[in-house]
């Protein structure tokens, strides 16, 4: 066991010290982005479907007159995280060298400039702007979902859209922008 304990304690050494940022390659390879987006876009429809789990636990869990609400809920949480995700969050969230809000919560902030691919190297050298910006909003719409599990047959649907695009635009934003 102690000849295991230092195989595997060398391995380990090894393999922090090859993992430097000396030694990495600041270019991406084609075909690493491409996977690297491709990734992306099915870890956003990975999360997509979570909508769809969240949505049959939250109606099995309540009573059946309200499966109508919850099922309605979780399907505006998906259109309303997405557009207050682009109108106000993301540009809060990645907001470059311009960290003052101005105009209307981000909206005119100019946030990260891209090429015409949609490609930044503000962030990552390895997806593209819109990329990230579906993953972030899928995860961001998430983050509300599984608040409305917790106030099932608690809230009224308008008052729980309404915090939904509190939560979206300004508290999720500050939660996962920290670095």
């Amino acid at each position: 066991m102690k000849k295991f304990t230092k195989i595997a304690a060398f391995t380990g050494i090894v393999l922090c010290g090859l993992s430097l940022p000396a030694f990495a390659d600041d270019t991406v390879s084609i075909e690493m982005f491409t996977v690297n987006n491709v990734w992306m876009m099915v870890s956003t429809f990975l999360v997509f479907i979570m909508h769809l789990g969240f949505a049959t636990l939250e109606s099995g869990l309540t009573r059946s007159k309200n499966t109508v609400n919850i099922l309605f809920k979780n399907v505006m949480i998906i259109a309303i995280g997405l557009l207050t995700y682009a109108l106000i969050g993301f540009n809060l969230m990645y907001p470059g060298d311009n960290w003052i809000i101005g105009g209307v919560l981000g909206k005119f902030i100019p946030g990260i400039g891209t090429d015409e691919a949609g490609i930044t190297s503000a962030y990552s050298a390895g997806y593209t702007y819109w990329t990230d910006f579906l993953f972030q909003g899928m995860f961001a719409a998430t983050a509300a979902t599984i608040v409305s599990g917790a106030v099932a047959e608690r809230i009224k649907l308008h008052s729980f859209l309404v915090f939904s695009v509190i939560y979206v635009g300004l508290v999720y934003r500050s939660l996962v922008s920290w670095k």
